[in-house]
Parts: C-alpha cells; structure tokens; sequence
C-alpha cells in the first residue's frame, strides 16, 4: 500500500509545481490528476486494481515552456522513479543502438538508486555506530580477554590483577578517545584502513555487436561476482575514513534483494518515463523520403509495446510496464500528433498544448520561481562577498528584451532569460574579485539592461547567442 503523505491531492500538487514553473495551468492540473490517480488505483479493491491504467500524457508546445521541468519536478514530488528520454536517438542509432527497452531498464536503475538511499537512512545510525568502533579500534586497539586459562591455574589471584587493571586502563582511554571522534577533534588524524577495490573492468567487445544490451549486461554481473573482491590499504584523515567506512558498512546492512524488490515494485507503480523529441519520430513532416520515415515509425512500433504494458527483462528482475506513466512530449513544429501511427496516438489519451510565454511570464519568471534566474546569480555572486540586486524596471527590461528577441528570431521560451542574463551579467561576472571587490553592492538598473543589451536587440544574426 502507498503511504497517503507521499500523495498530495491535485491542488497541493499543482500548488507546489507553481513553485517553480509560471503559468501552463491546463499541463499542471492534467499531471496533477494522474499522479493522483496513482494513489487512488493503490487504494481500490483488489479485483479491479489491475485493470486501471495510467491516462498517459502528450504535451504540445515550443520548446523552454516547461514541458520537461513538468515532468521532473512532479518525479520529485512524488519521490518516484523518473528518466528521460529522447526519441529522436533511436533513429539516430538505428537498429543496432541500444532499443527502446533501455529506457525500462534506466528507469529500474533510478529505483534502486532510490530505494537504496532510503534504506541507507534507516541503517545510518547503526552503521555510524559500527564505523566509530572500527575508528576506535585502529587508533586504540582493544585488549584480548586473557580468560582462557585452565582451572588449576585461575586461583592465582595476583597474576589475575594486572590483566583487570589493563584492561580498565584500555577501556578508559577508549572512551577517552571515543569522544574526541565524535567531537571532531581528531578529523584531521590520519589512519590507515583497508579499501575494496573494483572487481575488474567492465566487459568490452571488439567488432561488431553480436549480444545485445541485456546479455552484455548479465555477462558483466557473472563476470564481475566471480572475480575476488580485491582490498588495498590507503592512508586517510579520521573524517574521510569514516565517509569510506559508511558507505561500506551501510551495503553490509542493506539487503539488497529486499531493495530490487522494493525498486521493481516503485519502478511497477510509480515510475514515470519522460519520452521527449516525440514529434520527431512522426513521419508528417517528411513525407516522401522513405528510409527515414521507415525508421521513424519502426521507433513507434517498438515504443508501442512498451507503453502499452510488457514485461521487460533487467538485471534487477522482470518489470511489468502496465503502470507506469509515460509522459510525451515535442514541439510538433513540422508535424503533427496525428501523424503518429493510430496505435500509438491511442495510448496518449490526454492531450495538452502548452502556450507560448508572454513578457508578463518572463516577469514572473525572473521574480518567483524558488530557482529565478535572479537568485541563482545573486547566490553566485554572494560566494564571493559581492551583494547583487535588481531594479523592478530592470526586471520588466530584461522580459521585454527576451520576448522581443524570441518574437523577432527563433522562440526557444524562458531559455531565451539564459541567454539576455549572461549577456548582462558576464562582465560583472568577469571582474570579480580583481576589479570588484568583495563587500561591493551591484545594483541592476534599467538603463544598465538597456545598454547592455543594446546589440543583443539590434543584431538580426543571434545565432552566436542561441542556446
């Protein structure tokens, strides 16, 4: 059963997506809602569970509108599994790439990497436990327990002394200096433990490739469990080793069988594959050039499997595809969603078009979101004691003169804010700290945008400024 707190309801969802994405309202709610639904199919009666599957998604719009950052910030808030993918690389690599199950298997290896961070926290405490004691030990060796004599020979009382008052004596010092590690007294001390060194290089094949990826896979693993575990000894400060020995003592308390059963299941029922670039995998927009449009839509019919549920062989175990979320996405420039094959249009019921940003969202995206391309420079600035702030009339400069650029020239949406900022801001960037000093206040004005950016506005060929 999924855990209620891990499923916000549709408005918190959109709430929290309006955190960091400007407008798209139509896109948030629709997401919103399958993430929803995903609880929801978790808390059905059991005869039915199986037969709700996800309202798959196709987002429409120009590129840097927030499609992809959609996607992968409604992963984070549901802590679920997430990879993307282009489509347009399977045409690229042809039949002989990596196929279209790759994009399965990614999505388990992100669910393994997230169950086994989880349970990594559960043991942290534990393993910290063990990891001061193997500390302890290497700088303050405990005594051996000298308890194994004969009968005849244990009455001896004054040769029994010694050993106890040692013994004490050991004990003392090693909580002496058990407090010390903790406080971080020692940090810089250095010690010398045992690491363990990779089993043996990946498996490689010359020529062409006569396995396909799952076997090379599966090879790699047998190869690598039956090589011996090799250990070579380094010399560390206290504070490194005991990042080194975490990580070693966490694996020995995390069992991973229990972990790619968890990952498979999350990956099952809550993993969520961003397939982006779907528009150009359509063969609309290319008519009559026949090897491509045949392998465009044997990408489709390869996709088509996937998407609508099979089970899918990975090294972590079997995965069943009948649940998981797939959410496309293109610009659909030169084609359109109906000329994807009828099978493959039918499994993305739900159809968004995204809207292009006005100089109003440049604004609130320079302002509002808990990433604004303004905090990420005043924080950067800030690291070097330098105290950067903008004018509002900045601000709506700055918009304007993005809006117009994308009007006027290619629209690639708010990464067009990526290009106008660094154009601003690269010379304030460069003289820092030689020729600005740190305490120095900068602040951004209208006519410092305005003039700055001057050619930016005036040059017809911005192909040099294009992200």
């Amino acid at each position: 059963m999924l855990e209620n707190q891990n499923y916000l309801t549709p408005q918190q969802i959109v709430a929290e997506l309006d955190k960091y994405i400007i407008g798209q309202r139509e896109a948030k709610k629709n997401v919103a809602i399958a993430l929803r639904n995903r609880w929801r199919r978790m808390n059905v009666k059991e005869e039915i569970k199986g037969e709700i599957v996800p309202n798959n998604i196709m987002m429409i719009g120009p590129t840097g509108v927030g499609k992809t950052e959609i996607a992968r910030r409604l992963a984070k808030i549901a802590n679920a599994p997430f990879t993307k993918v282009e489509a347009s690389k399977f045409t690229e690599v042809g039949y002989v790439g990596r196929d279209v199950e790759s994009m399965v298997r990614d999505l388990v290896e992100q669910s393994v990497n997230l169950v086994k961070t989880q349970k990594k926290k559960e043991v942290e405490a534990k393993a910290a436990e063990a990891v001061e004691e193997a500390i302890l030990d290497l700088l303050i060796p405990p005594l051996k327990n000298k308890t194994n004599a004969s009968p005849s020979t244990s009455n001896t009382s004054a040769t029994d002394a010694h050993p106890t008052t040692d013994e004490e004596l050991n004990e003392k010092t090693r909580e002496r200096f058990r407090e010390k590690i903790k406080s971080g007294e020692l940090d810089e001390r250095k010690v010398e433990i045992n690491v363990k060194k990779p089993a043996g290089a990946n498996v490689g094949m010359i020529g062409g490739g006569m396995m396909d990826e799952m076997s090379m896979m599966n090879l790699q693993e047998m190869l690598s469990g039956m090589m011996p575990k090799k250990q070579k000894k380094r010399k560390v400060t206290i504070a490194e080793a005991r990042k080194i020995l975490l990580e070693e003592e966490t694996s020995k308390l995390i069992d991973m069988d229990e972990v790619k059963e968890e990952a498979i299941r999350r990956a099952q029922d809550t993993g969520i594959i961003f397939i982006d670039e779907v528009d150009k995998i359509a063969a609309g927009g290319e008519k009559g050039k026949g090897g491509a449009d045949v392998s465009r839509e044997g990408v489709q019919r390869d996709l088509l499997p996937i998407v609508e549920g099979s089970a899918v062989n990975t090294k972590h175990g079997i995965i069943h595809t009948d649940h998981i979320l797939f959410i496309a996405a293109g610009a659909f420039h030169f084609a359109k969603p109906s000329d994807l094959i009828p099978e493959l249009q039918g499994r993305f019921p739900i159809r968004v078009e995204l809207e292009s940003l006005s100089k109003n969202d440049f604004i609130s995206i320079l302002r509002e979101p808990k990433n604004a391309l303004t905090k990420q420079y005043v924080a950067l600035l800030s690291a070097e004691g330098v105290e950067l702030s903008f004018n509002d009339d900045a601000i709506e400069e700055l918009a304007e003169i993005a809006f117009k650029v994308n009007s006027e020239m290619e629209n690639i949406g708010a990464r067009r804010l990526h290009t106008v900022m660094s154009k601003l801001l690269n010379e304030f960037l460069y003289d820092v700290p030689e020729k600005i000093q740190p305490n120095a206040r900068l602040l951004i004005t209208k006519e410092m945008v305005s003039e700055r950016l001057d050619g930016l506005v005036q040059n017809k060929d911005l192909s040099q400024y294009i992200l």
